[in-house]
């Protein structure tokens, strides 16, 4: 391996890997605190909420107007963001019941769980064209390639979070939300992995378009069906309308650091 494919395969490692300083954020916040419960659940809606609209639908919208034109570019990004949508909701569905799982103690909890399980198979496959991306672009050009990183190893962080959240109050299991924050994060690296060793040359603004517009459908369905709904049941209202634009507000803050 020379140096020109190294510095992006650890570049992508490393952003990846930022997602595990989310769980540690849990891990040492103080005992289970529903105020906290409901703020991290509005944290991580308004978060995904962002992400969606912000960076994968108008990065899908843009690839796909470049083969399809302006409107079918606008058309078939909506078309596959609701494809998307319908695969979480496919998820959704057919996620294992736990109700019986001696580690998950009542309904509330059981909710969490799914949650969590659910944010950790969307940002596996949103970190995984990330981690092709950063790939293309280190390899490429170097600079780009570490400022790509490092706007995603910051937005990395609150996405570890919506996933450790969950996991680590519907468990107490620190093992378990850490496993399922590690899964989330690798995929990124295993992105640029599989960018370098056998996707470089199939890479193109099309397939990357349809990735980015069905990981922002997952991502809203999420938000949506699942992160605000169960943040309301604590009937905290203000804290989880407070995190919420305060996931909104923050994830535009790490595009800063790119300009």
């Amino acid at each position: 391996m020379d140096i020109k494919s190294l510095v992006p395969l650890l570049l992508s490692l490393l952003a990846g890997m930022c997602t595990v300083i989310g769980a540690f954020i849990v891990f040492f916040s103080k005992s289970k605190n529903k105020k906290l419960i409901c703020f991290s659940l509005g944290f991580s809606a308004g978060v995904m909420i962002t992400i969606s609209f912000t960076d994968l639908y108008i990065t899908a919208e843009e690839n796909l107007s470049k083969k399809a034109g302006m409107i079918g570019g606008v058309l078939y990004t909506l078309l596959f963001l609701v494809m998307g949508a319908l695969m979480a909701l496919l998820i959704d569905e057919f996620i294992p019941d736990v109700e019986n799982d001696n580690k998950v103690y009542d309904s509330k909890n059981v909710k969490l769980y799914r949650v969590g399980y659910v944010s950790m198979i969307a940002l596996m496959i949103h970190n995984f064209p990330e981690g092709v991306a950063t790939f293309v672009s280190g390899y490429e050009n170097v600079a780009l390639g570490i400022s790509i990183a490092l706007a995603i190893a910051l937005h990395n962080i609150p996405e570890g979070i919506s996933v450790a959240m969950p996991i680590y109050y519907s468990t107490g299991s620190r093992k378990e939300a850490f496993e399922y924050t590690f899964i989330s994060g690798i995929a990124e690296p295993v992105g640029a992995i599989l960018a370098w060793l056998i996707l470089k040359p199939f890479i193109n603004d099309t397939i990357l378009g349809v990735i980015f517009a069905l990981v922002a459908g997952i991502m809203l369905y999420i938000s949506f069906a699942e992160l605000i709904p169960t943040a309301r049941e604590y009937h905290y209202n203000k804290i989880y309308l407070f995190s919420i634009f305060l996931g909104i507000c923050i994830m535009p803050v790490s595009h800063i650091f790119i300009k």
